[in-house]
């Protein structure tokens, strides 16, 4: 099986905020890839178990992150690409698939049982192009027996960009999956039943409230905001997609203490505009005092949450 990383894949989109120093963005990668993304685990077995990832899956990841939810396919047998915007995040994702740290993009060695990790990165030569390079195939040839089985979007904002143009490259990545493949979009449930929302208010207030909230696909917002009851929905239409079932998934959020539960929500990035608004400490400060009421007397921090995911066909 191979497993490959394309870095800035689709047309460039703005940043919604400025880019912190480099050794805060290197651990903010690493506490996102230490603490926060193993909370979406449910979330990836869910969708995987549905749609029965395993061996003869070609998976596109957009937004791979630090590289989980690659690797839990890799493990069902599955045969990975995974493209995200942030270069840190993806070289702990370049790491873990090439089993060993230091690994670069183009290198290959034994990885996962089975096969070797392969990985490209791109500059501005578009997706297509890099797919095809690295051997992962793209353009015509999705469309000849060699495209992607299964698309995954497991946060699209942060994938894909917040801008107008969301559903334009959601479309584009669409594009290179063979015809009838799935497509998966994913986002938050209902806020009553996400105690983490309350917590991710506090970013969205204190962070530029010149700058509007809209549905996914709207302008851009650098702020969290609760995904709407047909907002996944509207982004698969929107991206010329044909709908075809949606799920719910418990995914509780588990910290062994407030420093973790701080350091993995400020390592999402959804408190980045309201640092720039406000700063760091002040920021630190008001979320800890939202976790509060879910500190336990062992001192861990315990927040139920529901996700939700939308099954989109090409």
């Amino acid at each position: 099986m191979t497993s490959t990383l394309i870095r800035r894949h689709l047309p460039p989109y703005p940043s919604s905020v400025s880019a912190p120093g480099a050794a805060i963005s290197r651990a903010r990668a690493r506490d996102w890839a230490e603490i926060q993304e193993r909370m979406m685990v449910p979330l990836y077995e869910a969708v995987y178990e549905r749609l029965e990832v395993g061996a003869g899956t070609r998976l596109l990841g957009l937004g791979c992150g630090s590289g989980l939810a690659l690797l839990m396919a890799v493990a069902r047998g599955a045969t990975v690409c995974g493209v995200d915007p942030d270069e840190e995040r993806l070289g702990l994702a370049c790491e873990r698939l090439l089993a060993g740290p230091g690994a670069r993009p183009g290198a290959a060695r034994p990885s996962t049982p089975g096969g070797v990790a392969r990985l490209a990165r791109l500059a501005d030569g578009g997706l297509g192009g890099a797919l095809t390079a690295s051997g992962a195939g793209a353009g015509p040839a999705a469309r000849t027996g060699s495209g992607f089985t299964v698309v995954t979007a497991f946060d699209p904002p942060s994938a894909l960009g917040a801008d107008g143009a969301l559903p334009e490259r959601l479309a584009s990545a669409a594009a290179l999956a063979e015809p009838g493949s799935p497509v998966v979009l994913a986002g938050w449930g209902p806020p009553e039943r996400c105690d983490t929302s309350a917590v991710l208010r506090v970013g969205a207030r204190l962070a530029d409230r010149a700058v509007p909230q809209l549905p996914l696909g709207g302008a851009p917002s650098p702020r969290w905001q609760p995904c709407g009851r047909d907002d996944l929905e509207d982004l698969a239409q929107r991206a010329g997609l044909r709908l075809d079932g949606s799920g719910r998934v418990a995914c509780p959020f588990g910290y062994a203490d407030m420093d973790s539960a701080v350091r993995g929500l400020l390592s999402t990035g959804l408190f980045d505009a309201a640092e720039r608004t406000t700063d760091a400490t002040q920021v630190r400060k008001e979320i800890t005092e939202a976790l509060h009421p879910y500190r336990r007397q062992d001192g861990t921090v315990w927040m139920e949450n529901v996700m939700r995911y939308l099954i989109a066909r090409t």
